[in-house]
């Protein structure tokens, strides 16, 4: 790699992490005026403490990710809201951490369904490959109302604004929230960590223009589908993206130095990883090397795969 560009990497902003739990699962908390939160207890190595579920409004509500198919999250947020009206249930995309309840919460309030696309992976599967992660995803989701950007969502005191942000996954949606100059972010961006970028239902190339599009806006605060809100969102964005492309660079280095498998790419740049870990860090790691090869940097016998050997192009 020139010189000059990793010089200009490393004078970018550096990446700091909130590890601070929201809140106890189960606990609605109002966290703004017209903001309420509650965490599902579904905690673990990607979802941190778990699923923010967001309900936005007062009175005539719009829930936002109502989460994992976990009977006491359904009944924490229909407690939450009893007495109101709920009427749209939100979707940003289709993880089974993020959506599969919308349909105890539809048929209980009889909200309309609307958000993200039914679910869709970034590209065709190749001839052979497995996509590791299929039992993650949603499928049985439909929603009454795709989204697309610019959609806008309404109720008494509070209008929400669809934002397309592929990348994590190709359906991925945000929503701004105008009135408190907020965003709600999804798994594109989140405070304690960075997102998986998993193909093929992910693309690293969609999820770095997503990060651009999220520069050009001007949303003051993001509220993330696990941990704390993001702060001085336009800094930390600009922080992920510089991540990104530190890891573009060290992913080339290690092509240089004469890895050319994944785990060998793995081994070497995340060191003293939580095994829980190892396999998520191989597909962001198989992430990159599919952007790189679209750029032309990298190159692979056929088509790439988890298990193919990698160089500099």
């Amino acid at each position: 790699m020139p010189r000059k560009f990793l010089k200009e990497v490393m004078m970018a902003d550096e990446l700091a992490f909130d590890i601070d739990p929201p809140a106890q699962s189960g606990e609605c908390v109002r966290v703004s005026p017209l903001v309420r939160r509650i965490v599902a207890n579904n905690p673990g190595a990607i979802t941190f403490t778990g699923t923010c579920t967001y309900i936005v409004g007062s009175g005539h509500v719009a829930i936002i990710d109502p989460g994992p198919d976990l009977p006491e999250h359904i009944d924490a947020l229909l407690d939450a809201v009893r007495g109101e009206t709920v009427t749209h249930v939100l979707v940003t995309h289709t993880h089974k951490d993020h959506s599969p309840a919308a349909r105890a919460i539809q048929a209980a309030t009889g909200a309309k369904l609307v958000g993200c696309g039914p679910h869709r992976s970034a590209r065709p599967l190749s001839i052979g490959e497995v996509n590791f992660l299929e039992a993650s995803s949603d499928k049985d989701y439909v929603p009454d109302q795709e989204l697309v950007e610019g959609d806008v969502i309404e109720g008494p005191g509070w209008r929400l604004e669809a934002l397309t942000t592929p990348g994590h996954m190709a359906n991925h949606l945000a929503f701004s929230l105008p009135e408190e100059n907020a965003l709600f972010s999804g798994d594109h961006v989140m405070a304690w960590s960075t997102t998986v970028i998993a193909p093929p239902d992910g693309s690293m190339g969609d999820f770095m223009a997503s990060l651009e599009k999220l520069r050009g806006r001007d949303e003051t605060l993001y509220w993330p589908g696990h941990g704390g809100p993001v702060r001085e969102p336009q800094r930390f964005v600009r922080a992920l993206a510089h991540h990104r492309r530190q890891r573009e660079v060290s992913i080339l280095n290690r092509l240089a130095a004469g890895d050319r498998t994944i785990p060998e790419i793995v081994a070497a740049i995340y060191q003293g990883l939580k095994p829980a870990l190892i396999g998520a860090a191989g597909l962001s790691v198989f992430a990159h090397l599919e952007d790189l090869i679209a750029k032309g940097q990298v190159a692979t016998e056929g088509l790439p795969s988890l298990d193919s050997e990698y160089r500099l192009a």
